[in-house]
């Protein structure tokens, strides 16, 4: 018979534990003690430094031999590298149901926010955040307009004037004192979480993996905020069952924080002299936000008898302006349920017609960080490489524009 456990000094350990989660926790905790980078790791190991990142990146699962081997280097035991790991508390998962790798998307999460914290502890840069005031703010208010006069409290609270637009949300958010991660995970069933001010936040998490629409992002952060904000007494890592009274509030949140009402209506008005294609497109870009979430902030100022409208017009016109083709990821409007305006952004870029790009959803402030660090040779090159997940090619690279780069602010 195979043999399905693995024999230390001590106990004999299910190699289906070696392969959860807590290995790529302890992996980062104990390299990280020792001091050494990925590459000293790999060395030391006898991996190569590829295998080694993956190990640690959860993309590939050890042997018995590496196990022994990477306890080796780190002076520690295996039961150490698998024992259970301290793992985020304070957490509200956004996720479909059919995600089935939870635990390592929360490791992964986990790591990427220890590093965070480590590089502001380093350059003694803890940012105090303003979602303190936003939240007292909020927890007085009632009623089925809370969502948006919660969005409007917090654009406040987030220094915005009234007339503003969203031009960076990620730059908005870190200036705000809300760490802003961005994994690349490839599932549609993850979206993004938060983390409450208890493991560390407050700090929202983004699945930037391309096939994402980079509308989703900037949705899927101002639906975090809203959470946040409205729905801090429901941080509980263990609670996976969505509450769709809460969702629908979070929706109703990003929609209003992105989209204010009265500089949508200004913005629409002033764009009556183009085509309902063009319109509607233009209001997406100035908004950064799907072309769905124009039309359902169109659609809920009307008469529900005539929102139907909204979308036929829509996509006949666009039918009209592209050879006939319909719109990606969609039915003819005669097929569409009643609560279509009260769809998310498009999940895949394909169907998001005039997308934007990576760039529109950028993180700063932890690669303004990495670079300080850099500058005062408070880490290497190779360390950097890790925390911005970049290969170490890449990342000379960029370090090499750094320095050629004057920088008054560094």
């Amino acid at each position: 018979m195979e043999c399905t456990s693995l024999r230390t000094r001590s106990r004999c350990i299910p190699i289906e534990s070696c392969m959860s989660s807590n290995l790529l926790i302890n992996l980062l905790r104990l390299r990280t003690a020792c001091g050494f980078t990925q590459v000293e790791m790999a060395d030391r190991a006898g991996l190569s430094r590829m295998g080694y990142r993956k190990l640690e990146a959860g993309e590939s699962s050890p042997k018995p031999e590496t196990l022994d081997a990477l306890a080796h280097a780190l002076d520690a035991t295996v039961a150490e590298l698998i024992a259970p790991a301290s793992r985020l508390k304070s957490v509200r998962f956004r996720a479909q149901k059919k995600l089935n790798s939870r635990e390592e998307v929360l490791a992964r999460i986990s790591n990427q926010l220890d590093q965070y914290v480590e590089l502001e502890q380093l350059l003694n840069e803890r940012k105090s955040t303003t979602l303190h005031k936003a939240l007292r703010d909020v927890s007085t208010l009632r009623g089925p307009q809370r969502a948006v006069a919660a969005a409007q409290q917090a654009r406040v609270a987030f220094g915005l004037k009234a007339d503003d637009s969203i031009r960076d949300i990620c730059g908005l958010l870190e200036d705000n004192g809300v760490k802003v991660l961005t994994p690349s995970l490839a599932t549609d069933g993850f979206f993004g979480l938060s983390i409450g001010v208890q493991d560390h936040g407050p700090a929202i998490a983004v699945n930037t993996w391309e096939r994402i629409s980079v509308e989703r992002w900037i949705f899927t952060a101002a639906h975090e905020l809203g959470h946040l904000l409205l729905h801090s007494d429901a941080y509980e890592v263990d609670k996976t069952d969505e509450d769709e009274g809460e969702e629908k509030e979070a929706d109703t949140f990003a929609g209003h924080f992105l989209m204010p009402v009265p500089v949508f209506k200004r913005e629409f008005r002033e764009a009556g002299g183009l085509s309902w294609y063009d319109r509607v497109f233009k209001l997406k870009r100035i908004f950064r936000v799907s072309y769905r979430t124009v039309l359902h902030r169109i659609a809920s100022e009307m008469p529900v008898e005539q929102r139907r409208t909204v979308w036929i017009r829509f996509n006949v016109e666009y039918k009209r302006n592209n050879g006939g083709r319909s719109l990606p990821g969609t039915v003819e409007p005669e097929g569409l349920p009643p609560d279509v305006f009260f769809r998310r952004p498009a999940d895949k870029g394909s169907e998001e017609p005039e997308r934007l790009n990576r760039h529109d959803f950028v993180r700063d402030r932890l690669a303004r960080l990495v670079r300080r660090a850099l500058k005062k040779n408070l880490i290497t090159v190779e360390r950097a490489a890790e925390i911005l997940e970049r290969d170490q090619a890449d990342m000379r690279e960029l370090a090499r524009s750094w320095d050629e780069t004057a920088d008054s602010e560094l």
